[in-house]
């Protein structure tokens, strides 16, 4: 099951109290205080884990506490440190204080150790209390207090291309065309209904990972539809790529306009990224002279084929390409990764 979101409220561990304790021992006169110090509370780390894809361990948790730390004891004997609590998390997960709303921490890197909550003090025993008046102290200090807060945590994939598009448009085709993913794919809307990630390999040295998400419909930035619980998966997207169903019943421009705007009202930062242009089911088009008719009334110039900026003059917001593919024929599958690649390498210079 793909869980991306999940609340709970999180504790370290409370300090074990100082002892109050005398020497007591025979032949032993006035042996004075012994009282060991109590241990510290056990912290709260979250640890970046490949290996871990979704925030399914977390589901149905109301509340996750670190131990707490144990009392000292008489004989000078400090009490044991409580075991910390390791929240292990895939990498993309954000951390938010679930009161306020605040981004606390952003965990992207794998290996990743973050210490999130500090454990309580430990109390001191009584034998720091011995002194030149009091020769015989009978308190100890009590252990610190924990942490606690309640927070919300959000899986936000990492990929370096961002499948944007209708439902239903060829999106999951073409994942499972150009990458290792294996998306459920069939002839009807919202087959998709969690993300995907795939490996592209573009040459034997070079390839980019490419995220698919459910379809986005007009008015997703409002709550409609699959594609708001998941245009966040695309936020930390290098490239966006719009998918256009050259056989859909919607206009090419009406697509692709609808989609602009549903992304830019979700988050403005995320629609003034790098883009590019896919037209989708080139096979199945009857009529291709609408292909420079959409390029021509994007303001792209007049053009019979397709569009494709100059690196060296790249104006970020226009599309990098327009390019026609078939993903059941593979026609410019091969161009289309080519280009997807130079323009991750132009966005990470």
């Amino acid at each position: 099951m793909f869980i991306d979101s999940v609340k709970f409220s999180v504790s370290s561990g409370h300090g074990g109290a100082g002892a109050a304790s005398f020497r007591r021992e025979k032949h032993v006169i006035m042996g004075g205080p012994d009282g060991g110090d109590g241990g510290d509370g056990g912290d709260v780390y979250f640890i970046v884990d490949n290996n871990s894809h979704t925030l399914a361990a977390y589901k149905g948790k109301r509340s996750l506490k670190a131990k707490n730390g144990e009392p000292g004891m008489g004989k000078l004997m400090n009490g044991k440190k409580g075991e910390s609590l390791n929240l292990v998390v895939p990498p993309g997960t954000a951390v938010y204080d679930d009161d306020s709303g605040e981004l606390l921490c952003d965990l992207t890197e794998q290996g990743q150790k973050v210490l999130f909550l500090k454990g309580g003090k430990g109390g001191l025993g009584n034998v720091h209390f011995k002194n030149s008046v009091n020769q015989a102290p009978e308190y100890a200090q009590k252990g610190l207090p924990e942490e606690s807060k309640n927070i919300r945590l959000e899986l936000k994939l990492i990929a370096d291309v961002g499948l944007v598009g209708f439902p239903n448009v060829g999106k999951s085709t073409l994942i499972s065309t150009v990458s290792n993913a294996k998306p459920q794919i069939a002839n009807y809307e919202f087959t998709t209904l969690t993300p995907k990630l795939g490996l592209v390999e573009v040459d034997e040295y070079s390839g980019f990972v490419m995220a698919d998400i459910p379809g986005i419909i007009e008015g997703a930035s409002d709550g409609r539809g699959l594609g708001l619980k998941f245009l966040q998966h695309i936020e930390r997207t290098k490239v966006l790529l719009y998918m256009i169903d050259l056989a859909n019943y919607r206009e090419l421009n009406e697509q692709f306009f609808t989609l602009k705007s549903e992304v830019a009202k979700f988050s403005p930062e995320l629609a003034s990224r790098a883009y590019a242009i896919a037209l989708t089911r080139l096979d199945a088009c009857d009529d291709e002279s609408k292909i420079s008719a959409f390029i021509s009334d994007l303001g792209l110039g007049d053009t019979k084929q397709d569009f494709k900026q100059n690196l060296d003059e790249f104006d970020i917001t226009k599309p990098y390409f327009v390019m026609p593919i078939s993903s059941a024929t593979n026609e410019n599958i091969k161009e289309l990764k080519f280009n997807l690649l130079e323009l991750i390498q132009k966005d990470k210079k």
